[in-house]
């Protein structure tokens, strides 16, 4: 696996809690990984249930096996700060432009410097090491922005071409891309089975290709069981009503009698059932589209008690079982 794993995925996928649930499944074995969201949702904070993250990396949870799990929410003014104390050596002048709300002037006028910061931040976490020699950690997850804006944020080499040309900036910009365009990076895809995600990940797909950005895997969430196979989607279109009346009455559910409990039970079920067919006939559709993609494909289920920390878990051990990890 890659040593920066970047997660998007279009708004309402779950992409947050499948970064999450993926840095705990690479954090085994008594490996670490670091978890970056780079949004200021804190929705980091909220699926592991601690308090909210500050501008420093903090341990969050122990992973099987004795990993750990470690995140960062990185702040936008603040890692200016930190640029520029590290290329200009002005920590307290730095401070003193925060004050004056000029670090909060040039993140927003300068999207381009904006996405360098945030992705240099992840990519230093990539590169650093130990006295020892060993990498700080074994993998970096980040929660990134949404599929729709993923390749624009990811390729900050085009975003600060008419910010600087030259000098610290621009160098910072080119060892962000050189990381970011390697194979030590997989961007993954979190989508749904339902046509507008599909497409979006298509898109995404596809954009990310023409930049020449690493695609990872697409990790369809939120996936429903199936409840029927297809000789039951079969029998929904073919069985008579009175048998299935009759199968139901001998099951127990209401008497055998004409206009009993049993026959008034038949159409609800065969229309919650028609509903299902309907619903498996387009999820096929969605799956097949996302195979022409060529990418490993991956599905986590969804949760019948809601997501919470046990939850969480329980999805990064799917994610293993699935070899992402």
């Amino acid at each position: 696996m890659s040593r920066l794993q970047v997660v998007s995925g279009k708004g309402g996928t779950g992409k947050t809690t499948v970064a999450a649930a993926l840095a705990l499944a690479l954090a085994t074995e008594g490996k670490r990984a670091l978890l970056v969201e780079v949004e200021g949702r804190q929705g980091i904070a909220q699926l592991f249930e601690t308090e909210v993250l500050p501008y420093e990396e903090r341990k969050i949870a122990v992973a099987p096996g004795g990993g750990e799990v470690y995140a960062l929410a990185i702040d936008p003014e603040l890692a200016l700060l930190d640029y520029l104390q590290m290329f200009y050596k002005l920590g307290g002048a730095g401070r003193a432009l925060k004050k004056l709300g000029a670090i909060d002037f040039a993140t927003t006028i300068a999207p381009g410097l904006r996405d360098v910061l945030l992705t240099g931040k992840a990519c230093e976490a990539v590169r650093r090491k130990e006295k020892n020699g060993r990498f700080t950690y074994d993998h970096v997850v980040m929660d990134a922005p949404p599929t729709g804006r993923i390749t624009r944020f990811l390729n900050v080499n085009d975003e600060v071409a008419g910010l600087a040309k030259i000098g610290p900036i621009h160098n910072q910009a080119q060892a962000v891309m050189r990381v970011l365009k390697s194979p030590e990076t997989a961007v993954h895809l979190v989508t749904l089975l339902e046509e507008m995600p599909v497409q979006e990940t298509a898109d995404g797909i596809a954009e990310l290709r023409a930049a020449k950005l690493p695609v990872g895997r697409i990790i369809v969430n939120m996936v429903r069981p199936a409840l029927l196979d297809a000789t039951d989607l079969a029998l929904v279109e073919t069985a008579p009503r009175t048998a299935i009346a009759k199968s139901l009455s001998a099951a127990g559910l209401g008497g055998a009698r004409r206009g009993g409990r049993a026959e008034r039970l038949v159409e609800p079920l065969l229309q919650q059932a028609e509903e299902y067919a309907e619903r498996h006939t387009l999820e096929t559709e969605q799956r097949s589209a996302l195979a022409e993609q060529g990418l490993p494909l991956h599905e986590l289920p969804l949760l019948a008690e809601g997501m919470d920390l046990a939850g969480l878990y329980e999805l990064a051990a799917q994610l293993r079982k699935q070899g992402m990890s």
